[in-house]
């Protein structure tokens, strides 16, 4: 979709108030153009001595009427139409947050967040711009532009009106040169103004990894060179729109020449009366802001077709999981993996081959294996993050892909291996999922976890904000945080995809008791590197390389001395020397 047509689309869902802004700019239009005309008929009757004191001050009064009701007038369009214009912006807002919020990582892999940021602010600004500004100019420039033509061409006289537009060509010419650079310059500096974007987002982001290697200097450097890159792009299109100003100024220059060198010839054959001379010098005048709204029209465009370009093609581009399916209800039952393959975007080799799975409801299924094995990927497929190449994944009697994925994901809890908290209290973090549920939910639940009792050694307890992406709290303190609210949502599948790495063997196995307690036939499949956090699942499996090379129960596998029972010895030792 081309710019000028989504603009046309929201225009005609919200012609009401287009309408309205056009009706008040027409009529300041009218009463502009009425002016001058009043004014050479009042310069007359003066010369002739027709027009007395008091006649006089009626017909200053009626210009000064005139003047406050274009005011008014003019206060009225810009109300009607920059409100559209704003909600023009709301809408594609939260078109690209909405179209945002429902791509999968697959997606993110290949976008910059700096980027996206960058789209949601100053893209669309330029779009905003070009459906409310462009119009509303384009339209009150064009209107002027028309009327003045017609009272110079049929109000006074059209020798002048015809000697005037001589050198309007030109300027015609000027205007399609400099409107094309400024759509590449426009470009340009989008994209520097991306690049400066998402430099800062990284920053802030790693901004203790920074500190630590030193690097404060070194990405203070990049940065300046960003800035003065994405300033020169900037300056480039300022430059070039800069150039409308002189474009006018000699048109409207020469064209003045041309029509005073005229008009006084007429003048002095008695041609043409002095009033209609200064009407048309006045109607002249008025071609100023015509002139310069085609230009001001003309940059706000381009930069808006920029603006758009860059965005379109993240709106229109296909969600990286097909969100098709129709199961609205939920019905727990086995959950079944059949023969799945799985390869990840652009690598050829499968992350993920030949796995086949059963799972009952309530049972607890443990992932083990080498890091890099596929056990973060075979919880991915689970969430629908991803989609398998081959095979089926089936759960409670229907296909993965049957269930919306609103549906699919309230059905599951998952705690990944980065915990992310949003700045807010620990209890607004934990009661993500249920906002609703009470405080002594919210503290049921971090008992279960583990951090309870760590919360409350906080001054402001629950109400402790953690601070950008949970900075506040220890790394342990956050994975339990996300386990908290996991366990608080109460869906019937639990995902731990080793969500116990940054804790204690002890506060481990606190948690592990707990949710052995708790769990109320709820099904978990825990993803760990500690062979104790699954040490009493219902069933274990070992992955390497993408494929499953063992699977029982903890000591089947450790009657089977292979990569478990080799890897279970190791951890026990390392436990046992740790403690002396």
């Amino acid at each position: 979709m081309t710019l000028s047509r989504l603009i046309g689309t929201f225009v005609r869902s919200h012609w009401q108030s287009y309408i309205a802004a056009g009706a008040m700019l027409a009529a300041v239009a009218l009463l502009t153009v009425w002016v001058p005309r009043k004014v050479g008929h009042i310069i007359d009757a003066l010369v002739a001595g027709q027009l007395g004191g008091a006649a006089l001050l009626q017909e200053l009064a009626v210009l000064v009427a005139i003047g406050v009701a274009i005011y008014f007038l003019r206060v009225g369009w810009r109300l009607q139409l920059f409100k559209a214009a704003y909600q023009f912006g709301v809408e594609l807002r939260t078109r690209l947050y909405a179209r945002l919020a429902l791509q999968g990582p697959a997606f993110y892999q290949k976008q910059r967040t700096g980027d996206l940021m960058a789209l949601a602010t100053n893209d669309i600004d330029a779009v905003e711009m070009a459906a409310g500004e462009a119009m509303l100019a384009g339209f009150d420039g064009s209107l002027t532009l028309l009327m003045v033509l017609a009272m110079m061409l049929i109000g006074v006289d059209w020798r002048l009106t015809l000697i005037a537009l001589v050198p309007f060509p030109f300027m015609a010419f000027a205007f399609w040169r400099i409107s094309n650079q400024i759509h590449l310059a426009s470009t340009d500096s989008l994209k520097r103004f991306s690049d400066l974007n998402d430099h800062v987002q990284e920053t802030l982001a790693g901004v203790r990894t920074l500190r630590a290697l030193g690097l404060e200097q070194r990405s203070a450097v990049h940065f300046a060179e960003l800035a003065e890159h994405a300033a020169a792009a900037n300056l480039r299109a300022q430059r070039w729109e800069a150039a409308y100003e002189p474009a006018v100024g000699i048109t409207l220059s020469t064209a003045g020449v041309l029509t005073l060198s005229l008009g006084g010839y007429l003048v002095w054959n008695n041609a043409l009366t002095i009033g209609g001379l200064t009407s048309f010098s006045m109607y002249l005048g008025q071609l100023i802001w015509p002139m310069f709204a085609a230009g001001w029209v003309l940059s706000l465009i381009e930069r808006g077709r920029a603006g758009w370009e860059r965005l379109a093609p993240i709106l229109a581009l296909p969600l990286s999981v097909d969100d098709n399916g129709a199961v609205t209800r939920f019905e727990p039952g086995l959950l079944t993996l059949d023969k799945i393959d799985f390869s990840y975007p652009g690598q050829g080799a499968l992350a993920l081959q030949d796995i086949s799975l059963q799972l009952e409801p309530g049972q607890t299924l443990g992932l083990v294996g080498p890091t890099g094995a596929g056990k973060s990927t075979l919880l991915r497929i689970l969430l629908r993050q991803f989609r398998p190449l081959h095979g089926n994944v089936v759960w409670g009697a229907q296909a993965l892909d049957a269930y919306a994925l609103e549906t699919l994901r309230n059905a599951i809890s998952w705690v990944p291996q980065e915990s992310f908290l949003f700045s807010s209290s620990i209890a607004d973090n934990i009661a993500l999922a249920r906002p609703d549920a009470s405080r002594a939910e919210v503290e049921h639940a971090a008992g279960l976890a583990a951090v309870h009792d760590d919360i409350l050694r906080f001054a402001q307890g629950y109400e402790t904000a953690v601070g950008e992406r949970g900075v506040t709290l220890s790394g342990g303190q956050r994975q339990r945080v996300a386990i908290a609210r996991a366990l608080l949502a109460d869906s019937p599948l639990l995902l731990l995809d080793d969500a116990l790495s940054a804790v204690d063997t002890g506060t481990e196995a606190s948690i592990l008791q707990h949710l052995r307690v708790a769990r109320n036939g709820r099904t978990v499949i825990i993803a760990s590197h500690r062979l104790s956090a699954v040490a009493d699942a219902d069933q274990i499996v070992v992955l390497r390389e993408g494929r499953i090379t063992e699977r029982g129960s903890h000591q089947q596998l450790l009657d089977g001395d292979g990569w478990y029972a080799s890897q279970w010895r190791y951890q026990q030792l390392e436990a046992s020397l740790d403690a002396l």
